[in-house]
């Protein structure tokens, strides 16, 4: 599993956030956790562009940030669901403000997203 070798900088609230929401996914399965999908497949099926070990090592880091619960039941096959915590329910206006930025800017968005892409693209051509 990767280990990090430099200690984070958590001089300011942005830093902190970063350190606790950094990765592709941990906002989308919050927000899924949030809807109700409490399952590990539930939520893999909700984020299909990522792999099961990327969500479980996320789902691990929001577990450590004390953001979501996990609960595993003692029945064959083994069941486990993901909960918000408190702490974690704090988050889902946040999470919800930058869905509807994103929503309201989305054609803005999109196109310097595509220029981006494209420029990088042809550069290595």
């Amino acid at each position: 599993m990767y280990e990090r070798k430099i200690i984070p900088s958590l001089n300011c609230g942005l830093d902190l956030i970063g350190e606790v929401l950094y990765g592709k996914w941990k906002m989308r399965l919050l927000w899924f956790i949030h809807e109700g999908n409490l399952r590990p497949s539930e939520l893999q099926r909700k984020i299909p562009d990522a792999s099961r070990r990327v969500l479980n090592i996320q789902l691990n880091e929001l577990e450590e940030h004390e953001l979501i619960i996990k609960k595993i039941y003692p029945v064959l096959p083994p069941k486990v669901e993901y909960n918000l915590t408190d702490f974690g329910k704090s988050l889902i206006p946040i999470i919800h403000t930058l869905g509807a930025w994103g929503d309201t800017n989305q054609e803005h968005l999109r196109d310097v997203i595509n220029k981006r892409f494209n420029e990088t693209n042809s550069a290595e051509e």
